[in-house]
């Protein structure tokens, strides 16, 4: 891997620690004295989209490496890359807790975020809610409240690829109409009676969709399910700000594992069912069936960026569980073990609540 240019530190000017990036101050202050860096961060520079097709072909050199010195581990467990500052020894996997952290050489200096999203939120109110969100879990094992599990709360940077892009497509479609006819029937009293009888008349359709799609995320971490990023999103990336290294001081940045061609073809994907949807909402009458799109997609760019996310990691059991909190907006998702105790005393109150349903009806 090339080397990566060793740029200027922010010592505290009182003990002389590296100042960290402080979210409630939205300033950088040492963790140690609380003494507040006269450091200006006004990040320089534009947040440019980047040509897709181009970027594919040959990423230019200036897009890559961090900048500043980093050393790049990956987890031998949960193969989580993860970037921090050299200085920092005896570090543990940040995503399952793992001390099996080795070297993590590349062929090529990794794509430069253009830009990030600062974290917001601070650890404080982090652990107060995920407090509140322990005690809201009726399901989960007593024990786990006791536990003082939101000590282990990290701040990490996820890597996500952003796309824009412009599709047209054309559709076809069969438009189905509904219309009644009155049917004669008998009951089982042997009455006769009427009834209305729903039938479809289809008729060929077709038409056109035209559709712009700003900052389509797809995340590049393997460390963090995607479900639960997916939960806590939006990341506002309408409010990003050029990458500057200050914003990342004492935290963890997440190493992309997606890589750009894998994000681009999930990206399309993406895009694609969407455009689907929208020809879809196009079609007349009240059902529709043989739909079929022909979407092109063109002026391709993307924007790799970092978000915030407060990550907590534990083990209960021998599973991995994880919560996590959108660092910039606060929302909130996670996973939890469940008391087999307490999911068979809902199980049955719900078998005796139904049998007294059916008790009652004789």
């Amino acid at each position: 891997m090339p080397s990566l240019v060793a740029l200027e530190k922010h010592p505290c000017p009182a003990c002389g620690a590296q100042a960290e990036w402080n979210p409630g101050k939205q300033k950088l202050v040492c963790p140690f004295c609380g003494t507040e860096a006269p450091y200006d961060i006004t990040p320089t520079g534009e947040i440019v989209e980047i040509d897709l097709v181009r970027a594919l072909r040959e990423m230019p050199d200036e897009l890559r490496g961090w900048q500043t010195e980093r050393r790049t581990v990956q987890c031998r467990s949960c193969k989580a890359v993860s970037v921090f500052d050299p200085q920092r020894v005896g570090q543990r996997c940040e995503f399952c807790g793992s001390p099996e952290l080795v070297d993590y050489e590349e062929i090529k200096a990794p794509i430069r975020p253009q830009s990030l999203l600062p974290f917001k939120v601070i650890e404080s109110a982090v652990r107060e809610q995920i407090r509140r969100w322990y005690a809201s879990k009726w399901l989960a094992p007593g024990s786990l409240r006791s536990r003082a599990l939101v000590d282990t709360v990290r701040g990490i940077y996820i890597p996500y690829w952003t796309f824009d892009a412009q599709v047209v497509s054309p559709w076809e479609a069969d438009a189905g109409h509904y219309y009644y006819t009155t049917e004669s029937y008998r009951d089982n009293q042997g009455r006769s009676e009427t009834r209305q009888v729903q039938h479809v008349r289809w008729e060929p359709a077709s038409g056109v969709v035209e559709h712009f799609f700003d900052d389509e995320p797809v995340p590049g971490t393997h460390g963090i399910s995607h479900a639960l990023l997916a939960q806590i999103e939006p990341f506002m990336t309408h409010e990003l700000v050029p990458y500057d290294r200050s914003y990342l001081a004492g935290f963890v940045v997440e190493h992309y594992q997606v890589v750009l061609l894998d994000a681009a073809k999930a990206s399309e994907e993406a895009m694609t069912g969407k455009v689907r949807d929208l020809c879809a909402a196009q079609i007349p009458g009240d059902t529709y069936r043989n739909l079929v799109i022909h979407p092109t997609f063109s002026n391709r760019t993307f924007k790799h960026v970092l978000v915030p996310v407060w990550l907590l990691t534990y083990t209960y059991g021998a599973k991995v569980f994880q919560v996590l909190i959108n660092g910039y907006t606060g929302r909130m998702a996670g996973q939890y073990p469940k008391s087999p105790w307490k999911v068979a005393l809902v199980v049955i109150g719900v078998i005796i609540f139904l049998l007294l349903i059916l008790m009652s009806n004789h």
